[in-house]
């Protein structure tokens, strides 16, 4: 009689799970070094792809084209969940997992906006979009996969997992470009260097894939398959039936959309805000989140574990109710110790823009088309907003010309209504070095002196927002699976997971970076993961079922 390990199982069913676990979790590890790339170089793609704009706006845009893979992965979800209820789920996410490598690969191969123009950023487009169809499909079956393979009381320890490989497959990227940016050098790099990470995906395509390969069909859809009763219709069975749509939209609304903007605002946007708004340089911030990582990723599965134990619904709102509280003063926390210099700067010589308000216009531009020149508030706010400087709006009476106070310096802006053509665009010259050097002489850097910042508080910062990721995710698969009937469970859990992490989640860095762009106040983009956060934790508590004890069987 073989022995069970401890979980009831045979021990050749133990090694079978343990099989299926690592199987799952490589192929997704790799699909997400795939996606996340892409939003490690967004300023190197910016320079490739978008070179007809200027900086701030190029950035802005490869942000939107990393935010467009996102924007599919409900449709993603749609095509490919259907496929896997009615199919199967292992030769669905091969399919997935091939579209997505392919894609990357072929990023690393297109020609650059000075060789073919327009076509660049528009072919660039269309593999992101391949890109978030296939990741759309990935995790819903790579997450049906395992779960329905792992005994009743460990689907939260088994399924967790899969959750980690987000974070690993992030990891992975951050040291294949931390490697390559030390080894090239950062001049290679930007130049040509940064397509390497792309190209050597094809040689993890196919370890992937020979793995994925000698996995079998999960056994809850094979019995299924068995007694014939697949469902036939499950886009209609699952969003067609009130039944079960009041619980996609309570999963969607009361769990999963707090889960994303908490992921994405702790691993992505906190990098950003790093590289772009505290000016520090691109390798330090690579090794610097890595590291939070590490130290991390290892909660992933001990809120899996303790979710088997305790239920899944209050970690995850937990974890989104403690990023709601505590997002501004730890964001701040990460400005003083990353940049003391700025955070010092910002406070001895506040920066403030006294203007009409009916002549400032929104100081975001998704095509590059406007100079912000057409009134003195435009020219001064561009400039700051193009330095990335923070800044505080001072209403003035109607007509009254624009002008920049830098600790008690006023620097009047020109007066476009006075000048015209040329001298113009001289007095805005002129103007930005008078800024410039005013800036300078308040203390404000050019950028983040390594010297300077206090790595261990940084690390420590990124942890904890790290954690804050590992509450709210490691327990999200186990309880989306068990929310959803087995025969639609596919395509039921793959909508509001990729509309939450797709739009909620995906779109956070850019729509943050615009509510900095438009204000002028380098945290108020955090206002966006913070309110649907907390709107989360509400939802959740009145609406949001506890799952851990159900069983996934039917």
């Amino acid at each position: 009689m073989t022995t069970d390990g401890g979980n009831g199982k045979p021990d050749e069913v133990v090694r079978d799970d343990k099989l299926v676990i690592a199987a799952a979790s490589l192929g997704t590890v790799f699909e997400w070094y795939d996606f996340y790339l892409y939003g490690l170089l967004a300023t190197s793609i910016s320079k490739v792809f978008f070179a007809g704009v200027n900086e701030t706006t190029g950035f802005i845009l490869a942000l939107g084209a990393f935010a467009a893979g996102f924007a599919v992965r409900p449709f993603g979800a749609l095509v490919f969940g259907r496929i896997g209820d009615l199919v199967g789920r292992k030769y669905t996410f091969l399919v997935t997992m091939a579209i997505m490598g392919l894609s990357t690969f072929a990023v690393g191969l297109l020609p650059g906006y000075d060789s073919i123009g327009i076509a660049a950023p528009v072919l660039l487009v269309v593999l992101r979009l391949l890109q978030g169809l296939a990741l759309g499909g990935e995790y819903g079956g790579a997450a049906t996969y395992v779960a329905e393979h792992a005994p009743n009381g460990r689907r939260g320890l088994y399924t967790s997992f899969i959750q980690t490989t987000a974070t690993l497959g992030l990891f992975a990227a951050l040291l294949v470009v931390i490697g390559f940016r030390v080894w090239l050098g950062e001049e290679s790099f930007a130049a040509w260097g940064w397509r390497l990470p792309f190209l050597i995906s094809i040689v993890l395509l196919g370890i992937s894939l020979w793995i994925r390969l000698k996995l079998d069909e999960s056994p809850v859809f094979r019995r299924m398959k068995d007694a014939g009763t697949t469902s036939k219709a499950p886009l209609s069975e699952a969003f067609g039936r009130w039944g079960n749509l009041k619980f996609v939209l309570i999963c969607l609304f009361g769990a999963v959309a707090g889960q994303a903007v908490v992921w994405y605002g702790g691993q992505f946007y906190a990098q950003f805000y790093l590289e772009k708004t505290l000016k520090v340089d691109g390798v330090t911030t690579n090794i610097l989140v890595a590291t939070a990582l590490v130290l991390g990723t290892p909660f992933f599965i001990f809120f899996g574990w303790l979710s088997d134990r305790i239920g899944r619904k209050f970690i995850i709102l937990g974890g989104c109710a403690l990023a709601a509280a505590t997002y501004f003063p730890a964001f701040h926390m990460l400005s003083d110790a990353a940049n003391p210099a700025l955070s010092a700067a910002t406070a001895r010589s506040p920066v403030t823009v006294a203007a009409d308000p009916g002549e400032c216009s929104f100081q975001f531009d998704p095509v590059g088309r406007n100079r912000f020149d057409a009134t003195s508030c435009d020219i001064a706010k561009s400039w700051l907003a193009k330095a990335g400087v923070n800044y505080r709006n001072v209403a003035a009476p109607p007509g009254t010309v624009a002008s920049i106070s830098i600790g008690g310096v006023e620097l009047a802006a020109p007066d476009p209504a006075t000048t015209s053509g040329a001298d113009r665009a001289a007095e805005i010259k002129a103007y930005g070095a008078s800024i410039g050097k005013a800036l300078a002489d308040a203390g404000y850097p050019a950028r983040a002196d390594p010297a300077r910042i206090d790595r261990i508080t940084v690390v420590a910062v990124l942890f904890y927002l790290v954690l804050l990721v590992t509450m709210v995710y490691g327990p999200i698969a186990a309880m989306l699976v068990e929310l959803f009937p087995s025969r639609i469970r596919y395509t039921s859990m793959s909508l509001p997971y990729h509309i939450g992490n797709g739009w909620f989640g995906g779109f956070l860095p850019t729509t943050a970076f615009a509510m900095v762009a438009a204000t002028g106040n380098i945290y108020y983009g955090l206002w966006y993961p913070v309110v649907v956060a907390a709107a989360t934790v509400v939802i959740g508590l009145v609406f949001l079922p506890e799952t851990f004890r159900r069983s996934i069987d039917q």
